[in-house]
């Protein structure tokens, strides 16, 4: 059985299917050849097992608080504080691209939502500053990946679901390793720019009195950090009440901006929604082919 089921995934990745669909036909794949119970019949009751988990909730609330920090503008002040202080390092902007993704992560929790802020932000600067598009757009794609690491990610909730696994344990156990692979990531960038300069781009020189003048754009989403993850650590909140604290925060902060408009959270709302309904058709989807392989053997 692990065999085929092997081969199956790899010919339906490899088909280029969303991975929703192909969890999802691998799951009926196997329900017909090798499960005594048939998955139809207990399809309904998987899917509000799966979705009506309370943990769950703090997904599409993380997801908000990214969206919130994105439209806000908070996140490319934030960029352009980090672009400050670690453009001088061969390499330039892809230093900042990982710092900022590290960074977004730290408090949207979101690898979708990081890629996408970051990216969003930082590819009118690649043809600009005369960067490479292969190692510009990596540095983009490796620093999205933080966020399945650096808490609160979504992921490991995601994974704490499936696997009853303590939340807050799999965010005390990600932080570390998160910025080691953020150090990792500009180690490769820094190298690279060594090896080969006409990769490294060109960066603007910004001065002392710059430097510490955008220091107070990173206060945001340090404070949202703090609050999210210090309210879990320290054993004040479950995941699902630091995210909605964080929300709150974060619409605080939009509100002393003067952006907290109708338009701004319309938008938040919608993007928030997209996300969370193909993170959950996701988790719908393991949870069925979880189903077929226990009652299989």
């Amino acid at each position: 059985m692990l065999i085929v089921t092997l081969v199956v995934l790899v010919v339906l990745i490899a088909l280029g299917i969303h991975i929703a669909a192909v969890l999802g036909l691998l799951a009926v794949s196997l329900a017909q050849l090798f499960s005594p119970f048939p998955l139809l019949a207990a399809t309904g009751e998987i899917a509000w097992t799966a979705s009506s988990e309370f943990i769950l909730v703090a997904v599409p609330l993380f997801i908000l608080m990214g969206e919130l920090l994105l439209r806000s503008g908070i996140a490319a002040d934030m960029y352009a504080a980090l672009d400050k202080w670690v453009n001088w390092i061969p390499g330039g902007l892809m230093h900042t691209n990982v710092a900022a993704s590290a960074m977004f992560a730290a408090t949207s929790g979101s690898s979708v939502a990081t890629a996408a802020t970051i990216g969003t932000i930082a590819m009118p600067n690649m043809a600009r500053y005369g960067y490479r598009p292969p190692l510009f757009l990596g540095s983009l794609a490796a620093g999205g990946t933080l966020g399945i690491l650096i808490p609160p990610s979504i992921n490991m909730i995601v994974y704490g679901v499936l696997s009853e696994t303590s939340i807050t344990d799999l965010y005390l156990a990600g932080l570390i390793p998160g910025l080691v692979l953020a150090a990792l990531f500009s180690l490769a960038i820094f190298v690279t720019s060594l090896v080969r300069p006409s990769h490294a781009g060109r960066s603007e020189p910004a001065s002392t009195a710059e430097r510490l003048a955008g220091l107070r754009h990173l206060l945001p989403p340090i404070l949202l950090f703090l609050v999210v993850v210090g309210s879990i650590y320290g054993g004040l909140a479950t995941p699902t009440e630091a995210a909605s604290l964080g929300v709150l925060a974060a619409l605080l902060l939009a509100a002393r901006r003067r952006t907290l408009t109708r338009q701004l959270l319309l938008r938040a709302f919608e993007g928030t929604m997209r996300t969370t309904a193909m993170i959950m058709l996701i988790v719908v989807a393991a949870f069925l082919l979880n189903f077929v392989m226990s009652r299989s053997g």
